[in-house]
């Protein structure tokens, strides 16, 4: 985890948990922060993620608390990176603006992913291996769905939800959700019927739009700026990495580039996309490791690896042992 990292904590929170019933003073306490957070800008991870799995405490049941809290968050409280996205065009272009804007509020960042019928978003973490809170987590693939149905106007529903957590009341969430929901699965994702993204929105504000894009593209900029193109794109790599090989192509589509011209700026640095990919995996794949609770075959998988023995070869490459000596090596130290 970098231990610097703020995180923009959403003032309309505390609004919400007054709403429920929940003193923001017993959250805080109960994550043993000081009081004072509460009017604090900022936050960092780690108390990012002590005061939601705070909250998580404080409810009965985590399917409760993810449900009543997405429902009562009232758009008037919404950052605005996340009113970006309520006044939208349509469904489509919000989650586009969410998953872009997302970057400004870590420690969450959004894989959005489009084919045949359907469109996933996988929920993945910034500059962090540990995962967030189960609360956290689905109050975030709430929200998204939540977003979609306020601002059409309809009751949407969900194609599948997969939670890598126990969440808690399955059958309340699939009445929320209006899908079946997977628990135990290797990621947290949301999967939407594609047609529901052609789906205009009823908030769509474009004279309010105008105002905010300028100003949050400009704060993207300006972050994206303070780190150089090689730590940006091992950052894009690392929450891309899980089940798949990410091409130069995508990560430039991101940054908002040419492939032709990433790898030029790549070239001028000293190194190449594919030096980067390896180093990424060779990263993450000891940082995985560490973490006792994954099998080897799940490290595998996260770092993007559908074949295990292609990972234990490229282990190997990278330090002269299998991964599984390599662990229990570490591990006792």
């Amino acid at each position: 985890m970098t231990s610097h990292t703020r995180i923009k904590f959403p003032a309309g929170l505390w609004t919400g948990l007054h709403q429920l019933g929940i003193s923001p003073h017993d959250v805080v306490r109960k994550a043993r922060l000081p009081l004072t957070i509460i009017t604090e800008s900022a936050v960092t991870t780690a108390q990012y993620f002590a005061i939601w799995q705070s909250y998580s405490d404080l409810i009965d049941d985590i399917a409760k608390g993810i449900i009543e809290l997405a429902t009562v968050f009232e758009t008037a409280h919404y950052p605005p990176p996340v009113l970006a996205t309520y006044h939208a065009r349509d469904f489509r272009d919000a989650l586009n603006r969410m998953a872009r804007y997302k970057q400004l509020c870590p420690p969450e960042s959004l894989r959005i992913t489009e084919k045949g019928e359907i469109c996933t978003i996988e929920l993945d973490w910034q500059d962090t291996v540990q995962p967030g809170p189960p609360m956290l987590v689905g109050i975030t693939l709430a929200f998204l769905l939540e977003l979609g149905r306020r601002g059409t106007g309809q009751t949407l529903k969900a194609r599948l939800v997969e939670f890598s957590q126990p969440m808690g009341d399955i059958q309340a969430l699939e009445t929320y959700f209006g899908c079946r929901i997977r628990i135990g699965a290797n990621h947290n994702r949301l999967t939407l019927h594609r047609g529901d993204l052609d789906l205009p929105f009823v908030s769509y504000n474009a004279e309010l739009l105008e105002i905010l894009i300028p100003v949050l593209d400009h704060s993207l900029d300006e972050q994206q700026n303070s780190r150089s193109i090689i730590e940006t794109v091992k950052w894009i790599l690392k929450r891309s990495l899980t089940g798949g090989r990410p091409d130069i192509q995508m990560v430039a589509s991101e940054l908002g580039m040419s492939d032709r011209t990433l790898q030029r700026r790549l070239t001028d640095e000293g190194t190449s996309f594919k030096h980067l990919l390896t180093q990424v995996r060779h990263e993450q794949a000891r940082d995985y490791l560490s973490d006792p609770s994954l099998d080897i075959k799940e490290v595998a998988f996260l770092i993007g690896y559908e074949d295990q023995n292609s990972f234990y070869r490229a282990f190997r490459l990278w330090e002269g042992d299998t991964p599984s000596n390599w662990r229990t090596q570490h591990l006792g130290n």
